[in-house]
C-alpha cells in the first residue's frame, strides 16, 4: 500500500482511540454512585450540558459590540474551520439563544420555553442547529461532557411472563441512572452532589422512571422484598451514552410530513403491535417509545419549519415545554429532558402571530431572531468560506469581487436612512466599521432608527447568501466556459441583473428597487476600481513614507507652536501651512476642521510611539489616502493618459507596467487588463477633460 496511505492497521487504531474507553463497557450501579460523587456533572440535565457545551469548545468577548462569540460558531474548531459563522447580528442571536440556554440551566425558566430560531430564508438558523447537534454527539464522547444510562437485565429470571427476547431491556427513554434511586434517597444523593459541585447552577432530577422501567421495578422490588440494592445489585448494567441523531439517540430532529395528516404518535411514540400479542394493550411493555420527544431525551429536540404544523399538533408543545412531559394515546405521562429548538420562516411567524388561539403557544416560546448579516466585509467571508469548501476551478477572484456582491446583498437588507444627510451605501459602509474618527455617522443611531420603521428587525428580509452564492457559482462556470480564468465584479453584477427575476423567493414589488440597488453597487465599485488604478499609475511608496514623514513634522511644530526644519537650507522655519492643507483637503477636511483632524494623527502617533511603534502611514487609513491622493496629483502630470483608451497600445511597456502595478495589488494579469479598460477609460476622460 502506498506510504502516503494510512494501513487499514492505523486506521482502526485511529479510530478506537477517538471513541470514549468505557464505551462497550458495563458497571454497576455502585460504581455509578462513586463516579458521579467523583464528577458531579456526570447528572447534569440537558440545559446543563448543552451550556457547558458551548463554553467548552472556547469563547472569546468582542467588548465593542458586548457579546460573547461562541469558538464552536466563529471557528469551527471540529470540521478545522467549515462551517464557520460570520457577522455581528448572527454572533449576537447565538450569544441570545446560549444565554436562554444557560438560563435554563439555572432553573429561570427558559428550560420550559421552545427556543424558536426565527429569520428569513437562508439567514443560516438552520446550519446552526445543525451545528449545535454535531457538537453536541462530538462533547458527549468526550470525558467532559459525558453521561451514562442504564439497562435492565435478567429479567426472565423473575418476571414470568416477560418475554425471552426481553430478557436485556436498554432504558426506553435513555435515562440517567440517578432516577432509579426513590426520590426521598435520591435527594440525599444530589445534596451531596451538589456540596461538591462547582458550577453556576445546581443539580436537580425530579424525573419519574419511563412507564415501562416502572414496571420492571415494581415487580422486581416485589420479589426481593423491598431490596432495593438487590434489585439495581441483580438487574442493572449502567451504560456510556453517547447521543447520536442517525441512531435517534439524545438527538431528534422533526420535520412536517403531510399538513393535513399529521399524527401525535410521531412526537410522542406509539402502541408497539408486534408486543401486543405477548404483553396486552394495557401492558406499559407494550409501549414503543419511538416519538421525535422519546428519542430527544437527555439532549436536543430540533423542530424544523415548525409553524407549518397544524394548530392541534402543537399543542403537544405546551406539555413537552411548560410541564418537561408527554402524554402518549391511551398511557400515563413520562417525564423528559431536552432542549426544544424550533426554527421558522417569517411568513409562518407572521401568520401564528396574530391568531388569538395561539397563544398559549407563544407564551412557551422564547424568540430568537436569526437575521441576514450586515457588514458586507462579513458577508464576503460567507462566499469565500463557500469557495473554499467546494472544488472551485482554477479562478482568480479579483479584488472587490466578492465585497461588491456584499454589499449589493447588504443594501437590499438594511432600511433607507431618513433625512438625506446620509446614502444608503454610506450606511452600509458605516455598518462595515467605515466610519472615520470625527465622521459625525452614528451607527447606533441608525440601528435605533431602523428598529422603529421594522416590524421586526433590520435584516430580516432581503436577498439571501444563498441566492448571492449561487450567482457567484453560475459566474464562475460561465467564466469556465468562456475559458477566462478569473472572476471579476462585473461579471457577478451581469449574473445579478439576468437572474433576479428569475428567483422565486425575490417578491416582484422589490425588483426596481434592487435594480437600483446594483447600480448602486456598480457606481462604488467604479470608484474602487479608478483608486485601484490611480494607484497603479503612480504609486510610490517611498515617496508616500517621506511625505507622511513631512505632513507630521509640520504637523508636530504647528500643534507645539514650534519651528520646523526646511528640508533644503536646513534654516528654522514656521509650519508650511499651504503643504499641509494640499494633504488635508484630498480628505475634504474644510479649513475649520483642520485643527480636528491634526490632532487626531498627533495622537495616533503618539500612541503608537509609547506602544515601541514606528511611524509608518500605511497603517493610519485616513491619512495614508490623503498621501495616496497628493501624489496622484503630483504625478499626474507625467503619465501618458491616451495610452490608457488606445486599443493599439495594448502591449507596450508603459501599459505592462501598469498591469504589473496592478497585479501587485492581487490583480490576475486578464483582470488587471480589464479594469485598466473600465476605470482607466474613466480616470483618462476626467484628467484629460480638467
Amino acid at each position: 500500500m502506498n506510504g502516503d496511505i494510512d494501513t487499514l492497521e492505523d486506521l482502526s487504531k485511529h479510530y478506537k482511540d477517538s471513541v470514549p474507553a468505557d464505551l462497550r463497557e458495563a458497571k454497576s450501579f455502585e460504581w455509578y454512585l462513586d463516579e458521579v460523587y467523583n464528577d458531579p456533572r456526570i447528572a447534569r440535565n440537558a440545559h446543563q450540558r448543552v451550556a457547558d457545551m458551548f463554553d467548552y469548545y472556547g469563547t472569546e468577548y468582542d467588548e465593542e459590540a458586548g457579546i460573547v462569540e461562541y469558538l464552536m460558531a466563529s471557528e469551527d474548531p471540529i470540521h478545522d474551520g467549515e462551517n464557520t459563522f460570520y457577522g455581528r447580528e448572527v454572533h449576537e442571536s447565538i450569544h441570545e439563544f446560549v444565554n436562554k440556554v444557560k438560563s435554563g440551566a439555572r432553573g429561570l425558566g427558559p428550560e420550559k420555553r421552545i427556543k424558536l430560531l426565527l429569520g428569513p430564508v437562508g439567514s443560516g438558523k438552520s446550519h446552526f442547529d445543525w451545528m449545535v447537534r454535531r457538537y453536541f454527539e462530538d462533547y458527549t464522547m468526550r470525558d467532559e461532557g459525558r453521561m451514562y444510562t442504564f439497562r435492565w437485565t435478567n429479567l426472565t429470571d423473575v418476571i414470568r411472563d416477560q418475554d425471552p427476547a426481553d430478557d436485556v431491556v436498554p432504558s426506553p427513554m435513555h435515562q440517567d441512572p440517578i432516577v432509579l434511586l426513590p426520590q426521598e434517597q435520591r435527594d440525599m444523593v444530589i445534596e451531596r452532589l451538589n456540596e461538591a459541585l462547582d458550577a453556576p447552577y445546581t443539580i436537580r432530577n425530579d424525573q419519574a422512571l419511563d412507564p415501562a422501567s416502572e414496571f420492571y421495578m415494581d415487580q422486581l422490588l416485589a420479589y426481593y422484598d423491598d431490596d432495593l440494592q438487590e434489585v439495581v445489585s441483580n438487574h442493572i448494567e449502567i451504560i456510556r451514552l453517547v447521543a447520536s441523531e442517525n441512531k435517534r439517540q439524545c438527538i431528534e430532529t422533526f420535520e412536517p410530513k403531510d399538513k393535513k395528516n399529521q399524527d401525535e404518535t410521531e412526537l410522542t411514540g406509539d402502541v408497539n403491535y408486534s408486543k401486543l400479542a405477548v404483553y396486552g394493550e394495557s401492558d406499559p411493555r407494550a409501549f414503543d417509545y419511538s416519538g421525535a420527544f422519546c428519542n430527544a431525551n437527555r439532549g436536543l429536540f430540533s423542530g424544523e419549519e415548525l409553524l407549518k404544523l397544524q394548530r392541534e399538533f402543537l399543542y403537544d408543545f405546551l406539555h413537552a415545554s411548560q410541564e418537561q412531559t408527554i402524554k402518549p394515546k391511551n398511557n400515563p405521562r413520562i417525564d423528559i429532558d431536552q432542549v426544544i429548538v424550533g426554527r421558522t420562516n417569517m411568513p409562518e411567524y407572521r401568520d401564528k402571530k396574530g391568531d388569538e388561539k395561539m397563544e398559549a403557544f407563544n407564551d412557551r416560546t422564547k424568540r430568537i431572531d436569526f437575521p441576514y448579516v450586515l457588514e458586507y466585509s462579513e458577508e464576503s467571508e460567507i462566499y469565500r468560506k463557500m469557495l473554499r469548501n467546494a472544488d472551485v476551478p482554477d479562478m482568480h477572484i479579483e479584488p472587490h469581487t466578492l465585497e461588491m456582491a456584499g454589499l449589493f446583498g447588504v443594501l437590499t437588507r438594511i432600511v433607507e436612512p431618513d433625512g438625506g444627510n446620509i446614502t444608503l451605501t454610506q450606511k452600509a459602509k458605516a455598518y462595515n466599521g467605515e466610519i472615520d474618527e470625527g465622521d459625525d455617522t452614528d451607527v447606533k443611531k441608525l440601528r435605533e432608527e431602523a428598529e422603529s420603521k421594522m416590524n421586526i428587525g433590520e435584516g430580516m428580509e432581503g436577498v439571501s447568501a444563498r441566492f448571492i452564492g449561487d450567482e457567484i457559482a453560475e459566474a464562475i462556470m460561465d467564466s469556465t466556459h468562456r475559458d477566462r480564468n478569473y472572476l471579476s465584479p462585473l461579471s457577478v453584477f451581469t449574473h445579478f441583473e439576468e437572474n433576479l427575476e428569475n428567483h422565486g423567493s425575490i417578491p416582484e414589488d422589490n425588483l426596481e428597487r434592487y435594480h437600483r440597488y446594483l447600480e448602486m453597487v456598480r457606481e462604488e465599485y467604479k470608484e474602487r476600481a479608478i483608486e485601484d488604478v490611480r494607484h497603479a499609475l503612480a504609486y510610490d511608496l517611498d515617496e508616500i513614507q517621506r511625505q507622511g514623514e513631512k505632513y507630521m513634522d509640520h504637523v508636530m511644530a504647528y500643534i507645539d507652536d514650534a519651528t520646523v526644519q526646511d528640508e533644503l537650507t536646513g534654516r528654522e522655519q514656521d509650519p508650511d501651512e499651504k503643504f499641509l492643507r494640499s494633504v488635508e483637503e484630498k480628505l475634504d477636511i474644510p479649513e475649520d476642521r483642520k485643527d480636528d483632524f491634526r490632532q487626531e494623527v498627533s495622537n495616533w502617533v503618539s500612541r503608537r510611539a509609547r506602544e515601541g511603534q514606528a511611524f509608518d502611514p500605511q497603517d493610519n487609513d485616513r491619512l495614508r489616502r490623503a498621501l495616496e491622493r497628493k501624489l496622484w496629483e503630483d504625478k499626474k502630470h507625467n503619465i501618458n493618459f491616451s495610452a490608457l483608451v488606445s486599443a493599439n497600445e495594448l502591449d507596450d511597456d508603459e501599459r505592462n507596467a501598469w498591469v504589473d502595478a496592478l497585479v501587485e495589488q492581487g490583480y490576475s494579469r486578464e483582470g488587471a487588463r480589464e479594469v485598466l479598460e473600465f476605470a482607466g477609460a474613466e480616470v483618462a476622460k476626467s484628467e484629460l477633460e480638467g
